[in-house]
């Protein structure tokens, strides 16, 4: 591989790395908060995409699409919330994960009811056209680029509310302790339903940004779901700080893995069978890179300390 393609998948990479922090940020926020297993996350980022490509072809502006699908996906977070989800925090995990697979299932069909089958285009806006030069001879694409920037803003605005304020405290001490934070006067119903619903958004605006390089079809969260199991298991249950990391790792091990694996059995295999082998291979190096951290770090790199 040449060391400008390797910058380019780099950067792939990274930019993947940030649209699964904002999946993963709520799912670890609401696994750690509120001890549940929400198989269903996938689904806002899904709806997410849906939203924002259906309201750019209604409206001609991805802008305007934008700002509308952040607050229907909150919206949509807590309706869920409140008509499915706040029913099983008194369960088992087996219960929740058999309810929110249901949901997924159930909101899957929804989907192709109102949308159909078929896939959706979303435009890339006129603005984020074109490419930025990285050397001679090197272009980026804009868009991809502004990705990789809104989410890193997106991460370091989440860090500070997190961190800096009085509803971040709440937040962390929830994670460690909920029944104390309960007991020390705080709503924790109220604390539940705020998370899971800026959890909810942050995956709809994902699925909105990641809309006009991908293609938005019925079941389209599922994959992004799986691996924002891994970011969060790999981070840390409950910590933003290690699915952050833990995003940006797993999505440069998931693009320089598929792009790089091919041409290293292409040493010892004939180019056929080189390209089968290296694509099998590149799909368990994710899973492979977790079970080694898992191994030398069972807890994630930046466990919740427990109270």
């Amino acid at each position: 591989m040449s060391t400008q393609l390797l910058l380019i998948q780099s950067l792939n990479g990274l930019q993947f790395g940030v649209l699964l922090f904002l999946v993963a940020a709520g799912l670890t926020l609401v696994f750690g908060v509120m001890d549940f297993i929400n198989l269903a996350h996938g689904v806002q980022y899904m709806l997410g995409a849906y939203l924002g490509a259906s309201l750019a072809a209604a409206t001609g502006s991805f802008w305007l699409a934008l700002v509308l699908a952040l607050p229907a996906t909150l919206l949509a977070g807590l309706a869920l919330e409140w008509l499915v989800f706040r029913h099983l925090y008194g369960r088992d995990h087996l219960a929740q994960v058999l309810a929110t697979f249901g949901v997924i299932l159930s909101l899957n069909q929804l989907v192709r009811m109102v949308w159909g089958s078929a896939p959706l285009q979303m435009p890339t806006p006129a603005l984020l056209e074109g490419s930025i030069p990285l050397m001679p001879g090197l272009n980026y694409p804009l868009y991809r680029a502004a990705i990789l920037v809104a989410g890193l803003a997106t991460a370091g605005l989440l860090w500070l509310v997190v961190e800096r304020t009085r509803l971040g405290a709440l937040v962390r001490a929830g994670a460690t302790n909920a029944p104390m934070v309960a007991a020390l006067g705080v709503d924790i119903h109220r604390l539940f339903m705020l998370v899971f619903g800026c959890g909810a958004m942050l995956a709809g605006f994902a699925g909105v940004m990641a809309a006009p390089i991908l293609s938005v079809d019925p079941g389209m969260g599922d994959t992004v779901l799986i691996l924002a199991f891994v970011v969060i298991v790999i981070g840390g249950i409950g910590s933003v700080r290690g699915a952050f990391i833990a995003a940006l790792l797993v999505g440069l091990i998931e693009t320089l893995g598929r792009s790089l694996m091919p041409d290293v059995m292409r040493l010892v295999l004939a180019p056929s069978p080189a390209r089968q082998t290296g694509a099998a291979l590149a799909s368990m190096l994710v899973y492979v890179a977790m079970a080694g951290i898992l191994a030398w770090r069972p807890r994630g790199l930046f466990p919740v300390r427990a109270g």
